[in-house]
């Protein structure tokens, strides 16, 4: 099956200047834990709500402190017409749980979770990423930034 297949389309993307509580504040009107980060038809980022805890509050960024102070600048993606099976042992091997999905002419068309892929997966192969992405440490931690 093809990522395509199970991903979120129509995502909402942040702008490196706009501040950690604006960013809060749209993850929580879409009940989503991230977002993409894009200058204009650029992908530079992504931000979670996690980064926004970790590397924001607890280094004493305050709610209007900017999105590109705490973002992950490096961007790990997939394409939409990846194999779901290949982006899962992806998402294990980079240890994230979630990724943006690009088209060929490398634009946003979505993105894909964990939990997206478990839909459309099997449990044991589901399972297996999961403890892969959960084990510590990786470029992707959050005292890594």
């Amino acid at each position: 099956m093809k990522v395509s297949d199970c991903m979120t389309r129509n995502v909402k993307m942040a702008n490196p200047g706009e501040t950690l509580q604006d960013a809060a504040r749209t993850m929580a009107d879409l009940d989503a834990g991230i977002l993409p980060v894009s200058e204009g038809d650029r992908l530079v980022g992504m931000i979670t709500d996690r980064d926004i805890a970790v590397r924001g509050v607890a280094t004493g960024k305050g709610p209007q402190a900017q999105v590109k102070d705490v973002m992950s600048r490096e961007v790990r993606y997939c394409f939409e017409d990846d194999d779901s099976e290949a982006v899962l042992q992806n998402m294990s091997d980079i240890q994230v749980r979630r990724l943006p999905v690009l088209n060929r002419d490398k634009r946003l068309v979505g993105i894909v979770s964990i939990a997206d892929l478990a839909s459309i997966s099997q449990a044991a192969r589901t399972g297996e990423a999961l403890g892969g992405i959960s084990r510590p440490g990786g470029e992707h931690s959050q005292t890594f930034h």
